[in-house]
């Protein structure tokens, strides 16, 4: 029989920032796991600790670059000092570069591939030989259903998260038998500030081409509390269930009633929202 889970399960989620993984956060603060939330934006993981630690809860911020590998090994290292063994590792953190193939640098295509599944693969290799040994934990990797549906425009984003899919069904293979189980979380498009780097003039564009393609057939959107749910369910399986795969998408709108009009009024304001923080982070670059 698999080992049960124990009381104590200390979880270390990336992305705690912002969208996913922020609300991964605080959903797994109220079912009772300490919590190590990690990111590049510092003063937003100290917020989000502050908030949940007033609640009740535990949670500490650690600092990680997905981009630099000894900042991943920092990371974890510094959770673990402060929570004891990772039990649970959610990885959500990721970047997504609106380019074409043929026109992207190779550098930055590297790039992209490191922040979305490099990065992946060593906080993987830092956590689990751990849990194995334990002979118990899970490791949830959120991936994009863009693996499934590719859209033009997200070339790197698309062969990193493809790669993503491929190292997490490796793994439920390796792992099989160990007590460690690897699972899947597959979300559509979501309503979070993935996307903010994105000139402000391509997101019409880019949304024009999606449509032309047939990658976007209506305006709904996921909300980032709705993916968390689906990581909760993951992690909350009873010892001997195993959900390989999530996929979450949006449901479409309701036809011909006032809930369309508001849900695309909502979708076409938080694009909006995307091009006005692209055009801030501009000139913060500008400026510096």
């Amino acid at each position: 029989m698999p080992v049960a889970h124990p009381t104590r399960r200390p979880a270390l989620v990336t992305g705690a920032s912002s969208g996913i993984g922020a609300a991964s956060a605080r959903q797994l603060a109220a079912a009772g796991h300490p919590l190590a939330l990690a990111a590049r934006r510092v003063e937003r993981l100290d917020a989000l600790a502050a908030e949940i630690n007033e609640a009740g809860g535990e949670a500490v911020a650690v600092p990680i670059d997905m981009a630099e590998p000894s900042s991943i090994e920092k990371c974890v290292a510094a959770a673990e000092d402060a929570l004891g063994p990772i039990e649970c590792l959610v990885s959500v953190a990721g970047d997504v570069l609106p380019s074409k193939a043929h026109e992207t640098e190779p550098a930055e295509f590297a790039r992209q591939v490191q922040i979305n599944l490099l990065g992946v693969q060593g906080l993987i290799a830092a956590v689990v030989p751990g849990m194995v040994q334990r002979r118990r934990g899970d490791v949830v990797l959120v991936t994009s259903d863009v693996v499934r549906v590719q859209r033009p425009t997200m070339s790197s984003y698309i062969s990193a998260k493809s790669g993503l899919e491929g190292l997490a069904r490796a793994m439920q293979l390796e792992l099989e038998g160990t007590g460690v189980r690897c699972s899947m979380v597959r979300p559509g498009p979501t309503l979070t500030e993935l996307g903010s780097g994105f000139p402000p003039e391509s997101i019409p564009v880019i949304m024009k081409e999606w449509k032309q393609h047939g990658v976007m057939r209506h305006d709904g959107y996921l909300d980032a509390d709705g993916v968390a749910g689906a990581v909760i369910a993951v992690l909350s399986a009873p010892r001997g269930t195993h959900f390989t795969i999530i996929e979450v998408e949006p449901e479409a709108p309701a036809r011909g009633d006032d809930a369309t009009e508001q849900e695309t009024a909502a979708a076409k304001a938080h694009l909006s929202d995307l091009a006005a923080t692209s055009r801030d982070t501009a000139r913060s670059q500008e400026s510096n």
